[in-house]
């Protein structure tokens, strides 16, 4: 036996070895599976942790199974990023999405419209007179109003469509697979929530109202020849009509049809339109 002693030595120094760069591997997935994880990378994640599973488990004859605490644990991770995510792209005043939100949300949807069949329409809104809120009522007075007009611009929008702060008192309603029509009676409907809301419960003497302008792309297959356009393009548009809205006595949607810029609602039978050059049309 004594003879033996120096390979039994030599092949426990060997699986010592061998050990130790099993737990330097496991190690190894360990951190790269923390490091992904942090980024929200979570599949990846995962599977770098099933693989650390499977080298400590790769003597047994059981299929390793992820620990139940991990599991809740990569789930509460998940949460929290989602969650943390999910803030970074909100108004921390109105709880609408931020302008941040809005790019890439546009970006997305003007790229994915070459290829589909629906329209999309913006409306760019902003709050009229409302410096002399703040100077009237003060500016806690001020932010209340902002959150109350978040949510009746954000009342009964049509599936995908979502409200976003722009700046300011100014607000973006983004209204996909909407034909031009439904996109007017949208903003317009928007609108008189905000006139005839019951501002003088919040203050005596309250009064708010806001004018949007309303840019409309139609599919692609009803407009063949129209060249493709960008976020900023659109949204530049929309502030022409918003600027129009405004000229024409502000508390009105302005929107063009056939050629020409028009009020939608009341204000189009008793106004004139204080017509503006609107930046990208033909």
């Amino acid at each position: 036996m004594t003879a033996l002693q120096p390979e039994i030595a030599e092949t426990q120094q060997a699986d010592a070895s061998v050990d130790q760069q099993g737990a330097r591997l496991v190690g190894l997935h360990e951190s790269i599976a923390a490091l992904l994880a942090s980024r929200g990378q979570w599949r990846q994640a995962y599977q770098h942790l099933r693989s650390a599973l499977d080298l400590v488990y790769a003597d047994q004859d059981e299929e390793p199974q992820v620990p139940e605490q991990l599991r809740r644990e990569v789930d509460r991770l998940r949460r929290e990023h989602a969650e943390a995510r999910e803030q970074s792209l909100r108004d921390s005043l109105t709880d609408s999405y931020n302008r941040r939100y809005l790019d890439q949300r546009l970006i997305g949807l003007l790229t994915e419209h070459g290829t589909r069949r629906d329209g999309l329409a913006i409306a760019l809104i902003d709050l009229d007179w409302f410096k002399q809120v703040n100077d009237t009522f003060g500016h806690l007075l001020g932010d209340r109003v902002l959150q109350r007009v978040v949510e009746l611009l954000q009342l009964d929008l049509p599936e995908d469509a979502f409200c976003a702060r722009y700046g300011g008192e100014e607000f973006v309603l983004v209204l996909p697979r909407v034909d031009a029509a439904s996109a007017v009676e949208i903003a317009e409907a928007a609108r008189e929530r905000v006139e005839r809301h019951p501002w003088q419960e919040i203050a005596p003497g309250l009064r708010v109202t806001v004018s949007a302008g309303l840019a409309y792309e139609p599919p692609a297959e009803v407009a063949p020849d129209r060249p493709a356009v960008g976020a900023e393009q659109q949204l530049l548009r929309a502030d022409s009509l918003l600027y129009t809205a405004k000229q024409s006595g502000r508390n009105a949607v302005a929107y063009r049809a056939d050629g020409r810029v028009r009020l939608a609602g009341a204000a189009a039978g008793r106004r004139a339109i204080a017509e503006t050059r609107v930046l990208g049309y033909y």
